[in-house]
């Protein structure tokens, strides 16, 4: 591909290098109905404001080139944009409010170019202002996808530290959500994808105060008042993967968190199962339709002999509801977090049992 933008990572920083720019004409709000947007995004006319890990904004055009105006809360958030569905590189946003080329020079035809949030909802917000087009390219619609797959989950689902072979630090720079398994599962079915996940998160007991039923249905996950519309489009399929860190804390009784949500004693096997039912049963009635598949791992929760997928089952059969169904990861020997590799084996193991326990789908849509 013949493009003029690309990036170089160099000591931590992601370096824009841009020549050849046209003018700019054409300027699109972020209410343009030509915008196609994924996941729990903020769209009003004068910006729209992006949370979660996997959030995306795609443009459709004839021409050869596009820019984006964005501002991002603290300068962390890292993004991938995608041409053509192939070229991928990374931006960083700063916090100050700049116009960003994210393709120029492109062969004359028709292109795609999307904005796909890499980082989890902690690193903060980035507001996007709106597309702007070279004077001779003309935006076009770009088709919405007729199936939807919605992700509930923590740190794994977030592709926590998923490039980062050698171990779990790096921060947001090395956590790629366009290449977890949620994200392939989803671009795998040509499914709008919508991804609702923290990194440290439980259903009952968290690294810090909040817990998933605390932010499930959060519009702003900072903000517990601002309640998202599920009404809005139901998924196809759900997938919730929780209990990683309830299997972990449940056995700090020295932790801060441990005694604010259990006391002296880490409750039985009943108080989770309970908890498991109630949260699945909360999804039920926002979803009276979707599949829901309820899977673990592939950390430590699911090693041979952890009875956390016990529990799953259990809550699942109590629900006797054919449309929900139990699903688990292999477990990855080792105390990181899953890698790309690791990913794409959830993904495919994801894959198969949609195939074959809600129906082949292919690869259309």
């Amino acid at each position: 591909m013949n493009q003029s933008v690309f990036s170089l990572l160099l000591s931590g920083t992601i370096i824009m290098l841009v020549s050849g720019c046209s003018a700019v004409k054409k300027t699109f709000a972020p209410d343009n109905t030509k915008i196609r947007y994924n996941g729990r995004i903020a769209v009003k006319d004068t910006a729209a404001t992006l949370y979660w890990p996997g959030s995306s904004i795609k443009t459709s055009f004839k021409g050869t080139g596009v820019r984006a105006t964005l501002s991002d809360q603290h300068g962390r958030n890292y993004y991938n944009v995608i041409i053509d569905d192939d070229s991928v590189y990374m931006i960083k946003p700063d916090s100050l409010k700049k116009s960003y080329v994210l393709a120029s020079g492109l062969p004359r035809g028709r292109h795609t170019v999307e904005l796909f949030r890499r980082t989890g909802w902690g690193e903060g917000s980035t507001l996007f202002y709106g597309f702007e087009y070279d004077e001779r390219t003309r935006p076009i619609s770009t088709p919405a996808q007729t199936r939807m797959i919605e992700f509930y989950g923590n740190s794994i689902t977030v592709g926590a530290a998923n490039e980062n072979l050698e171990g779990d630090s790096g921060g947001g720079l090395y956590s790629n959500n366009y290449l977890s398994y949620g994200a392939l599962t989803a671009r795998h079915y040509n499914a709008a994808y919508s991804c609702i996940a923290r990194s440290g998160i439980g259903l009952t007991v968290s690294w810090f105060r909040q817990i998933m039923t605390d932010m499930y249905n959060c519009f702003d996950p900072f903000d517990s008042a601002s309640v998202w519309d599920f009404s809005k489009a139901e998924p196809d399929i759900v997938v919730i993967n929780l209990f990683q860190n309830d299997h972990s804390l449940a056995e700090l009784p020295d932790h801060s968190q441990f005694k604010y949500r259990f006391g002296e004693a880490a409750p039985g096997a009943a108080f989770f199962i309970d908890a498991y039912e109630r949260f699945i049963s909360l999804i039920r009635g926002h979803y009276p339709n979707a599949h829901i598949i309820c899977v673990l791992g592939s950390m430590d929760a699911v090693k041979p002999g952890s009875p956390w997928p016990g529990y799953i089952e259990k809550a699942v059969s109590r629900l006797q509801d054919p449309k929900i169904h139990a699903h688990f990861f292999e477990y990855i020997n080792k105390e990181w977090h899953p890698k790309i590799n690791d990913h794409k084996k959830m993904s495919e193991s994801l894959i198969r049992f949609i195939d074959q326990r809600v129906g082949r789908w292919g690869k259309g849509g």
